[in-house]
């Protein structure tokens, strides 16, 4: 578990699960083997292994304590959902014990921030209760992306255009991690380009990897970071931006948004802090004459 302060927000991190996911040709079809391999000797292993050249990725929460609440952001795999790939199916983890180690109670916990609505950042939205499912954190407000809301839901006739994953997988994660949710009165489906949370975080919206994906900004004193959810993936995306997966649904869309993120992380001095990096967890980034580069990562 990591813990540190930014400003007046306290930060937890809670890793549900970490490993091999899936091979990098794959999940990223457009960055040449050569760049992976020019950068293997610190990709290796917190980012890919490269041996088996698989993408190495965490599927973490991170909890925020700010204005006297307890934030969670996003909520991973969560247990007992039926999916289709083997690591998210049928799941049987600790996490809730994980997150007691990290001194909360699902009870406490005031606000979840859905960056985006895929399967493996509303997983511990719910949890099933003698065979029904029902919101984990029963006295919190769920803030989820009204777009990404209808998109996602089936009843709107919803279709993909990743190539990862399925329909079917949509509409299982729809009504078991999301509707439930809505239905307990406890979600917020906040809309346009922007929603305040406090005086420290707000919510930007930055479509592409879903049409409602978004990044939660924190400003709190002289401290800055962005959780940027999957608008950056890998750390090659923050030296080559314009590379993006087969997991978004607009990926020319996806890459001007993290063309946008970084540009707002150099100008603010912003940590960027991705839901699925391994390793010191965030980085800062640098621009010069267009180049992106990691300048400084965050202690481990």
């Amino acid at each position: 578990m990591k813990q540190f302060i930014l400003g007046d927000v306290e930060i937890s991190r809670v890793v549900e699960w970490h490993g091999p996911f899936a091979p990098v040709d794959f999940l990223f079809p457009s960055v040449p083997a050569e760049l992976w391999q020019e950068h293997e000797s610190w990709l290796d292993p917190d980012f890919r292994d490269a041996t088996s050249g698989d993408y190495h990725a965490y599927m973490q929460t991170w909890v925020l304590r700010s204005a006297g609440r307890t934030v969670l952001v996003d909520t991973g795999l969560g247990n007992d959902k039926p999916r289709e790939h083997p690591l998210m199916n049928r799941r049987d983890g600790d996490f809730l014990t994980l997150l007691a180690d990290a001194g909360v109670q699902p009870e406490e916990v005031d606000l979840v921030i859905n960056t985006h609505l895929h399967s493996d950042h509303v997983g511990w939205n719910t949890r099933l209760v003698n065979g029904e499912w029902v919101p984990t954190f029963p006295n919190a407000q769920y803030l989820m992306n009204k777009t990404d809301y209808g998109y996602w839901n089936p009843a709107n006739g919803h279709t993909r255009q990743a190539t990862f994953g399925s329909v079917a997988d949509d509409s299982a994660t729809f009504e078991d991690s999301i509707l439930p949710i809505h239905q307990a009165g406890q979600a917020v489906l906040w809309e346009g380009d922007a929603h305040r949370i406090d005086a420290d975080l707000s919510l930007e919206l930055a479509a592409g990897h879903t049409p409602g994906s978004a990044v939660l900004r924190l400003e709190s004193g002289t401290d800055r970071a962005l959780f940027v959810g999957d608008v950056v993936h890998t750390p090659i995306q923050m030296i080559e931006p314009d590379h993006d997966t087969c997991l978004s649904e607009d990926r020319v869309e996806a890459a001007r948004a993290r063309h946008r993120v970084l540009d707002q992380a150099v100008t603010t001095n912003s940590l960027v802090v991705p839901a699925h990096f391994g390793g010191a967890g965030a980085a800062e980034v640098a621009r010069e004459n267009g180049q992106y580069s990691i300048k400084r990562w965050a202690p481990r």
